[in-house]
């Protein structure tokens, strides 16, 4: 167990350091790790999911539908809680609430996710961050818009229907949203990926973890990093709270060992940096938000070390 873990997560720790190593020397600085963010975005990953899913048999993706639902609904369900929450128990305004709420439920699925869960779930993985990056991009994103752009301080307010309509627009037009859409559709009709092509979309594919996390290393360095009672929470609500709330909630339905892992792992992943970006461009926050994207990335090889453990992934 100790070896699986360390040949999952010690890939992040070096990758991450040296990231941070070449902020420190300024070899990188945050505009240029944008740059290699924005490369992974457009294509690495969506080339690594196309081809991924593509490759996977259709009985396998049928199989896990269960993976899909509740991967939906500790993002989705997690974002509605930590709303709630924020704002009834914590009187936050509802700005920083919908920050709050995408950094504990959001997970850097895309960027963390290939390296962790390629090696612990090997056939399944590929549909883990497939549905993690699908529900951030249509669901999570558009609901934390409506309320960053409608609490606006600017005398031109946008209606909440014109924020979402643009809002899923703008994400279905990202090929890391439609890639794996037009894959599941093409497994639906009967066709998979041809294995003369699979090497030429694996090729840049497999950079993607590699090249995010040395982006991720790269910006922490660049960030003022404050600890903070918010900051505190945020980042045990997400490391923690969060995925073990929906492991246990698995557990006691009795659902399969495997899946329990996956969706527990997925959840676990530390945030993802669109809460920084909202946070920069909305200013709000955003210490509070570039601290909890450090903290949780820093601490989750603990915190996602504990899970693989615990549920024996």
């Amino acid at each position: 167990m100790l070896e699986t873990i360390i040949t999952a997560l010690l890939p992040i720790i070096v990758t991450l350091l040296l990231g941070f190593f070449a902020g420190y020397r300024h070899d990188f600085n945050k505009e240029q790790a944008s740059i290699l963010n924005r490369m992974v975005m457009l294509y690495a990953l969506p080339m690594l999911l196309f081809s991924g899913i593509l490759s996977t048999p259709l009985n396998e993706i049928i199989k896990n539908i269960s993976v899909f639902l509740w991967i939906f609904i500790g993002m989705a369900g997690g974002f509605i809680l930590v709303f709630i929450i924020s704002r009834g128990i914590f009187k936050s305004n509802s700005r920083i609430a919908s920050l709050r709420a995408i950094a504990i439920a959001g997970p850097a699925v895309p960027f963390i996710g290939t390296p962790v869960l390629g090696v612990l779930f090997p056939i399944e993985a590929d549909i883990a961050i497939a549905v993690g990056s699908l529900v951030l991009n249509l669901i999570l994103v558009p609901i934390t818009l409506i309320f960053l752009v409608n609490n606006n301080n600017d005398t031109t307010k946008k209606s909440a229907y014109s924020v979402v309509t643009n809002s899923l627009k703008n994400s279905l037009i990202q090929p890391v949203v439609w890639a794996p859409i037009l894959a599941f559709i093409l497994l639906l009709i009967g066709l998979d990926m041809p294995r003369f092509l699979k090497g030429s979309f694996i090729l840049l594919g497999q950079a993607t973890g590699g090249v995010a996390l040395f982006a991720v290393g790269t910006i922490l360095y660049a960030q003022k990093v404050s600890f903070s009672l918010p900051v505190i929470i945020n980042t045990i609500s997400k490391n923690i709270f969060l995925p073990a709330i929906i492991l246990c909630i698995m557990a006691m339905l009795s659902l399969p060992h495997v899946e329990r892992g996956l969706v527990s792992v997925t959840l676990a992943i530390p945030t993802a940096s669109i809460a920084v970006i909202f946070a920069v461009e909305y200013k709000t926050g955003e210490q509070e938000m570039a601290s909890t994207l450090f903290w949780s990335t820093i601490l989750s090889v603990i915190t996602m070390g504990g899970f693989i453990w615990f549920t024996g992934s």
